[in-house]
């Protein structure tokens, strides 16, 4: 493990100079179209972002799980430099740039699943220290300061891909202690301390993308054992019943995925070798596919609106109107640094201003117009905590 791999090299911003309204919320108009017709926000130029650079966190890790809520910014469990599961717990006061460790975790996990859920974070699922997956569900309460065990899974599951929607959680897919992957889903309510079973995915997977959109959970990509995923498939929440849609054209591992306005967007990954390429090598893939709702159809962009940079093990997110792809694994001996985004009016890349740590296999968490990336690996697991933002232009 390097000793600067937590370093925070000159030249990020600090978080107060990213845009911010009197409610905390970062900037994103809109740009309105005709009735009926499809409306893309409106894409800030690329010099609008900056990287607001935050403290290290105490503990450097990877695998961590991360929630935001109301300023604070929870990192929890992940695989330190040993490899083992912690149970490290730590928070981040954003407009204070402070950390404060928190009573550890009941159970000590990695890859775990998290959420904020009023004044609960909940961590559902994960690996333990012996790499067992974990059917526990722990729930940290702010204002007591305190965990406490609440109703497990029924079944043990890593990998889980979670959303919530009007204060419940839904718990998909993961991989069992047996390995094999998993069609569950499941919905908890908190104030029945239940898990529901609902109708199971029509392809078992883990470590699958789940986008809420409306009364839809959009599911795609994952994993079944080493094999990387393409189904793409969506449960409506009211009927309660799953759709299929046309599977991702090209299956590539490592991939990451956006979604803005129902517009998916499945980006760049580790290219296996086909049937017919026995002596090829994996390779690493700048692809972009774009799933357009109102066609129901992958449209495979021309050669133009490749990723200008092969990467995969990245982030991926939506920020100023655009699909934003960071860091990651490339050609190079190296993490990345660096950081692209794709405006959807100007159907063009452009390069963004490079992350302070170039690092792979980075956590994230959803944040009002923050894309945050969280530990990682740079020369061994990272304590750096960065996020791409709006900056104020006059």
């Amino acid at each position: 493990m390097g000793a600067d791999s937590d370093a925070l090299p000159a030249g990020g911003r600090g978080p107060d100079q990213c845009r911010a309204g009197p409610d905390g919320r970062h900037g994103g108009a809109r740009a309105r179209g005709p009735p009926g017709r499809l409306s893309w926000p409106m894409a800030a130029g690329a010099g609008a972002f900056a990287w607001a650079t935050f403290p290290a966190m105490p503990t450097r890790r990877v695998y961590c799980s991360a929630a935001h809520r109301d300023g604070q910014l929870f990192v929890l469990g992940g695989c330190g430099g040993g490899g083992r599961a912690l149970g490290t717990a730590e928070v981040l006061d954003l407009p204070a740039q402070r950390w404060t460790t928190l009573p550890p975790l009941p159970t000590p996990r990695a890859g775990a699943a998290a959420l904020a859920l009023g004044k609960q974070i909940l961590v559902v699922g994960g690996v333990d220290a012996a790499q067992s997956p974990l059917a526990s569900l722990e729930v940290y309460h702010v204002d007591e300061g305190k965990w406490e065990k609440k109703a497990a899974l029924a079944q043990p599951s890593m990998g889980i891909s979670a959303v919530q929607r009007d204060g419940a959680v839904y718990a998909l897919g993961g991989m069992g202690a047996d390995t094999s992957p998993q069609a569950l889903v499941r919905v908890y309510e908190p104030a029945k301390d239940h898990w529901q079973p609902l109708p199971s995915m029509p392809t078992p997977c883990y470590g699958a993308s789940a986008f809420l959109q409306g009364n839809k959970i959009f599911v795609l990509g994952g994993r079944q054992g080493k094999l990387p995923v393409t189904a793409f498939e969506a449960f409506d929440l009211e009927t309660r019943s799953w759709t299929r849609y046309p599977s991702v054209p090209s299956r590539r591992a490592f991939a990451a995925c956006a979604m803005v306005d129902g517009v998916v967007f499945s980006l760049g990954g580790l290219q296996q070798p086909g049937p017919h390429n026995f002596y090829s090598r994996p390779h690493f893939v700048n692809t972009v596919e774009m799933f357009d709702p109102a066609q129901g159809v992958w449209r495979k962009p021309s050669r133009t609106i490749r990723m200008k940079e092969k990467r995969a093990d990245f982030v991926a997110g939506c920020l100023g109107g655009r699909v934003v792809a960071v860091g990651g694994l490339g050609n190079q001996s190296c993490p990345l640094d660096s950081v692209e985004g794709f405006s959807l009016s100007l159907k063009k890349w452009e390069p963004l201003p490079p992350m302070p740590t170039g690092r792979c296999s980075c956590s994230s968490c959803p944040a009002p117009s923050l894309l945050f990336v969280i530990g990682g690996v740079a020369q061994g697991p990272s304590g750096a905590v960065e996020a791409l933002c709006l900056r104020d232009v006059p």
